[in-house]
């Protein structure tokens, strides 16, 4: 496009006061070589919004360069459609973390008008993906139980088509073998209302259900899959443009609980599980012969929070005991009920289940290590009771009935890493590839329900302990696979209420990916962007960089090692800009090339003026919030930083470093997410991958004869803003020990 820049710099919120507006109008219009140059004293007021759209209609203006508020507010004010429009952070990120009138800040400020300037001068308009196929809006859902029901009977009440698979031969899943659910809030026991669900579903005719099916093979990515499903034998094909997967759970293996526990000594001591099959099949008996159930103990988290079995809490344990005690408490009050718990948990609105199960008669005993002595029939607990400081027996048990946990279904499996490995017949090689790439490798089982032909492999990438999810933290639902969202005990352990939230929050979920797909847009984080990775395939090298680092499985690659680029998939994050060495991928308004020229267009003072400048690169989705928010609150920080937001941290390129290196900046600091077990990063793995990049820096470093400590490494949480400025002040404290760049002047 032919580009007629004009900048636009607003004088209010402090910014005429702290700034030398003139000066600053001089350095846009001479420096920068906008055509128009303009002030306003409330640029994001209806006066200043329609200044700037006479310009567009009567100047012709195309390129706009607002230098006001961060770009992280008033985005909705200063949306023109059919102009690139890049903002010039003043307020925040200057004027209110800077002395006023002081001549540090005015270059501070003049800087970023320039590196403005330079990034708008390589940015092309977006244009939004629109693959060769038809984009089909149909939603696949995998499972049929609570979540995956609620998942097609919300996809159908919005208007759109849903395909259910369901592995075994009847809906309903778990919860068909539940015959009594507690009401939240509570209001009594009643009979499990799950047909009527099923009824729904099954009449509906926009759903198209498969039972005793599978998913064969997934292939494509958002709006463009083609799902293979198996049945009886059959296979039928289906193009779906976004997949719920609600595979749900299995129990805990009850033979890998300690012995003391007495599971398998005894008939009479069973699972929670076991429990709800006995009440289904007609009423609670004692196992060993089918005597009355007269005493009866509950004990919780067998196996659950222990390290070396099941970690966590499964949530529902507690509520799911209650339940049963109550119900044992209502066919026969007479009956001697015991709950031995750690803590007693009743997350959500659970609190009136506990009151009635104390009101009913029902016995809790705290003890964090209770022991069960089974010998044939007859059963015994005794557990240290903490309010009392006393070991307790309750001796002659009909019935004792263990907590056992969830399992997400996505647990099970051979890890995909040893199969691959096995298959290639390659597994030092393997392994001597990994260990070269240093890329940090995604845990997948191989747990045969998606069957996805992604090169990364064929199942979802899994957290701690096997659940899929991507961000539990900003993105529930989401998955490390575009389009594909994970929902109710497959996500978390959950109870019902919970599950069919989380069905419906999946299938709304869902349906936004496919609309946005349809636009040629991309779904979270960067909802709404139209930019994609562009390949320059005729430089490529074939180093497998990309597919190997690339978070999402956006990249395929044939037989030759060629990236084969899914578009739909991506989510616009540039991991993949960041990690080619030939720099061939980039985006019409994200590029190397781009930063570079931001880097190169910085001015940096002789050694003797005594200004040494730090250039930080800066995560958009932590760091930089981070960054307005000490502005915001007025806190103050060093005047040589220039920052430049990077979409994630992942997509810087080493060559950034050298680029600042080379033009003589002083210091470059890396502030990316938090990562790790507990992770913050929008993008899973970007700031990860940075600090691994990172260490390759040395050779440039000592390429150029600089010193190491000119390059550091932080990660910052969004939370951690008032950090921010000892970081900066701190790092710019040890430029000044290191000293000056050589390479200052050439």
């Amino acid at each position: 496009m032919d580009k007629k820049l004009a900048t636009y710099i607003c004088t209010g919120c402090g910014i005429g006061d702290a700034l030398d507006i003139e000066q600053l109008s001089k350095v846009a219009q001479k420096e920068c070589k906008a055509a128009l140059v303009k002030t306003h004293a409330c640029l994001c007021g209806q006066e200043g919004v329609d200044m700037i759209k006479a310009d567009i209609d009567g100047q012709g203006v195309n390129c706009l360069m607002i230098a006001a508020c961060s770009p992280r507010v008033m985005y909705d004010v200063f949306r023109f459609p059919g102009c690139l429009v890049d903002r010039v952070n003043l307020r925040e990120q200057v004027v209110w973390s800077q002395k006023p009138g002081d001549e540090d800040t005015q270059m501070m400020a003049e800087d970023y008008l320039r590196m403005s300037a330079a990034k708008i001068g390589k940015m092309d308009p977006p244009e939004p993906y629109q693959p060769d196929e038809e984009i089909s809006k149909d939603i696949l859902i995998v499972g049929g139980g609570v979540a995956g029901l609620t998942a097609a009977k919300e996809v159908s009440r919005a208007g759109y088509k849903a395909v259910l698979v369901e592995r075994e031969k009847h809906l309903g899943g778990f919860q068909k073998s539940v015959t009594k659910i507690a009401t939240f809030p509570y209001k009594g026991i009643k009979d499990n209302d799950l047909e009527s669900l099923i009824q729904d579903v099954t009449k509906d005719d926009n759903v198209t259900v498969y039972t005793g099916a599978k998913v064969q093979k997934t292939v494509g990515g958002p709006g463009v899959f083609k799902v293979t499903i198996a049945q009886n034998g059959a296979t039928k094909e289906h193009r779906v443009g976004a997949i719920v997967m609600a595979a749900g759970w299995k129990a805990y293996d009850p033979t890998q609980l300690d012995a003391k526990l007495g599971y398998g000594q005894s008939p009479n001591v069973i699972t929670n599980v076991q429990f709800e099959e006995m009440v289904q099949a007609g009423g609670v008996k004692r196992p060993s012969d089918g005597g009355s159930v007269r005493n009866v103990a509950f004990l919780q988290c067998a196996g659950q929070r222990d390290p070396e079995k099941l970690p966590y809490c499964s949530s529902v344990c507690c509520i799911t005991s209650l339940k049963q005690a109550i119900y044992i408490k209502e066919n026969d009050p007479d009956a001697n009920v015991y709950i031995v718990f750690k803590e007693m948990r009743t997350p959500g609105q659970a609190e009136d289940l506990y009151r009635k199960a104390q009101e009913e008669g029902v016995i809790f005993i705290r003890s964090q290590d209770p022991e069960v002595k089974a010998s044939g029939a007859s059963v015994t607990v005794e557990a240290l009771d903490e309010l009392l400081g006393e070991t307790v027996l309750i001796e002659d048990l009909d019935l004792v009935v263990l907590a056992t946990g969830m399992v997400p279904v996505t647990a099970f499996g051979e890890d995909y890493a040893q199969v691959r490995a096995r298959m290639s017949g390659a597994e030092t090689e393997q392994k001597k590839e990994e260990e070269e790439l240093e890329v940090p490798q995604d845990a997948i089982l191989v747990s045969d329900i998606l069957n996805l032909e992604y090169r990364q492999g064929p199942e979802l990438p899994g957290l701690r302990y096997g659940f899929p999810d991507s961000h539990f933290i900003c993105f529930p639902y989401e998955t490390r696979r575009t389009g594909i969202y994970a929902a109710g005990c497959v996500r978390r352990p959950m109870g019902v209420a919970a599950a069919f939230e989380d069905g419906a929050g999946a299938a709304m979920k869902a349906i936004q990916c496919v609309e946005l797909v349809s636009q040629g847009k991309a779904v979270h984080p960067r909802a709404g962007d139209m930019s994609f990775p562009e390949f320059f395939m005729q430089r490529c090298t074939q180093c497998k960089r990309c597919t190997e680092e690339c978070p999402f499985g956006a990249i395929n690659e044939d037989e030759k090692a060629n990236p084969l680029p899914q578009p739909t998939r991506c989510r616009r994050c540039g991991v993949c800009m960041g990690a080619c060495p030939e720099r061939i991928i980039s985006f019409k308004n994200y590029s190397v090339g781009m930063i570079g020229d931001m880097i190169k267009s910085i001015e940096v003072p002789e050694e003797d003026e005594e200004k040494p400048r730090i250039l930080v690169l800066a995560c958009e989705n932590d760091a930089y919030p981070a960054l307005d928010m000490a502005g915001l609150r007025r806190m103050t920080y060093n005047a040589w930083v220039r920052v430049i937001p990077m979409r994630c941290l992942g997509s810087m390129n080493l060559i950034f470093i050298a680029d600042a290196l080379s033009k003589g900046i002083d210091g470059v600091l890396l502030l990316g997410c938090k990562y790790g077990d507990d992770y913050q990063c929008h993008f899973i793995k970007g700031s990860e991958l940075a600090n691994i990049r990172l260490g390759k820096v040395k050779e440039t470093l000592d390429r150029l004869v600089l010193e190491s400590d000119r390059v550091r490494f932080e990660t910052v949480a969004i939370s951690d803003y008032d950090k921010l400025p000892k970081i900066l002040d701190d790092f710019a404290e040890t430029l000044e020990g290191v000293g000056p760049n050589p390479y200052k002047g050439f």
